[in-house]
Formats: C-alpha cells, structure tokens, sequence
C-alpha cells in the first residue's frame, strides 16, 4: 500500500525514536511510505500526494486536522494513537491495540465513515469532528500552561479530570439562548455541548447515544441541577472509563445558538482564538455536513446501527 504518514512529534507519545519505530513497521510491513511532520508549514501538501491510505501518528487535533482536509476526498484515514485523549481513536477502537496490531489490520479492515460537522459564525466558517460548545470545557481548558502539566499522556489526563471537577465545583452558570431544529433549549447551563462523536475533553464519554455517520448532533446540557451528578462522574472516572454520566442529551441536526460573548471551542481550539467579543447577539449556526471523512477501524469493532439521514 501507498502510505502517506502525517505525524505530530509533539504528541503524547511521540518522539524520534518512536517515529524510527513505526517506520520500521510500516515498512517491514511491505508498505511505500512517504512521510510528513505536522509541524511543517506546508504540511498539508503532501496530502495531495496518490495514496492508498493516510496514516496519523498523533493526538486528536491532528487527526482532525487530517480529517477536515481530507472531507469527501473518499481516502481513508488511519489513526495511531499518540497523543492524550485520543477521542477519535477510541471511537474507532483502535485505543489499546498495538501498533503492529494497528499497521497489520489495514488489510483487512473496514471502512467507516465519520461525520464532519460545520459551524458559521461572526468570525467564518469552521469545521469540527468531535464538537463545539461553551461552558465548562471551554472555560477550563488553558487553565494552566502546556510547560506545567505532568509528563506522561495517562497523567495528564488524570490532572485534567481534577481540573475540571474542581472548575465545575466552583463555576456559575451561564445564560445561553439556542434552538436545536426549531425547538427552544435555552437555560442556565455549567456545560453545553454539541457532539459529532460519543467522547469529548480528556476522554470523557458524555454522548450513549452517538453513532458514527448518523448525521445527528448530540446535544449534552448541564444545568445547575445536575452538577453533583457530573461531579460525581469526574470524581469516579478512572473506576470504569466508559460509565455513563447519564447527563441530559437530545439529538438533531440544526442548532442555533444566540452568541453572547462566552467562550466557545470548537474541537480543541478556541473560536475566536482571542476570546473577544466580535459583534454583540451574534448567532453560531451548527449542523453536520453532508461531507463525511473515511477511516479504517479493526474488522471486530462492533457496527452501530445506523439512523436514517
């Protein structure tokens, strides 16, 4: 196979000497392969370049990164986890599993398609695969700088788990006017999220219901009501990984939300970077985009049940 490597040397578990690594196995493995460091200024070039699959050796925004350049392109993705959450590839199953594990399975394994949501704004127009929201994840997520957080991936995820529960502890809600096709869900709300997959922030897993390639967003609202429960799911996240918050959800495929000024992220990045007011009442408009992005998952990985679009 033609493979074209993306990878991000600063990921999680990302260096020199795992990258020789995986070179070694993707060659080993009767691979071509041409190979691309996020980092690079023209990184996205070598995008253009034919090949069989695109494999990205990295965490989630440069998986989804990858992902919005490659949208209805029809070239399959192939994450190799490596960064710290590493949402997207828990989705596809691919966490846990060995890199030599991943590089052999390409063969034989399936394709699935993931949604790419879009989001139009007072300041353009932006693209997501996990999600855009405000609250809790938005208000603190820089919270301390990138030189003073632990070392190793599983520790930061930990110490993001106490942040945000300490943050949730002490947070007010905030006012936030939307409208998820056509119906009123405005509130008070400590964490307002809209999601295109099941796991959000330091891998938590706030969406059940979520199905790859189902066209819906998955709306989780947190209200003051509901902050012992939420806190209760950070304070117990490492006894089961996969528990449920059983937090409000609701699903559609349009939402309108009547910004204000708070902060809002789209994926892991800030919109608008500066956090700024831009103009007053603006309006965020958020939905799927009919452009999906494909990626291999292992042939094992249990098929969702699709929802008609």
């Amino acid at each position: 196979m033609r493979v074209t490597l993306i990878h991000n040397p600063g990921a999680g578990r990302h260096g020199t000497g795992q990258l020789e690594h995986l070179l070694r196995l993707l060659k080993d493995a009767g691979h071509e392969v041409r190979e691309q460091s996020s980092r690079d200024k023209d990184w996205a070039d070598a995008l253009g370049e034919n090949a069989d699959v695109v494999a990205v050796a990295g965490g989630d925004g440069t998986v989804s990164r990858v992902a919005k350049k490659l949208k209805g392109s029809g070239t399959p993705i192939a994450p190799l986890p490596a960064g710290t959450a590493n949402n997207i590839s828990t989705t596809l199953g691919l966490v846990g599993r060995p890199l030599e594990d991943l590089v052999r399975g390409w063969q034989g394994s399936r394709r699935l398609k993931l949604d790419l949501g879009v989001a139009n704004g007072p300041w353009g127009r932006r693209y997501f695969l996990e999600g855009v929201g405000a609250g809790l994840f938005a208000h603190a997520a820089d919270v301390a700088p990138k030189d003073k957080l632990p070392p190793t991936p599983e520790e930061k995820v930990r110490w993001a788990i106490r942040n945000l529960r300490r943050q949730l502890l002490e947070m007010k809600p905030a006012r936030i006017d939307a409208s998820l096709d056509g119906e009123d869900v405005s509130g008070e709300y400590l964490l307002f999220e809209a999601l295109n997959i099941p796991f959000v922030g330091p891998n938590l897993f706030l969406a059940p219901d979520s199905r790859q390639g189902d066209g819906q967003l998955d709306l989780v609202m947190v209200s003051g009501a509901e902050r012992d429960r939420l806190a209760h799911y950070l304070e117990h996240w490492e006894q089961k990984k996969e528990r449920l918050a059983v937090l409000p959800t609701r699903q559609g495929r349009h939402l309108r939300v009547t910004w204000t000024g708070c902060r809002v992220h789209i994926d892991d990045e800030f919109w608008p970077e500066d956090a700024a007011p831009a103009k007053p009442a603006a309006e965020i408009d958020v939905r799927i985009e009919d452009a999906a992005v494909d990626f291999l998952a292992p042939a094992d990985l249990h098929a969702p049940d699709k929802k008609k679009r």
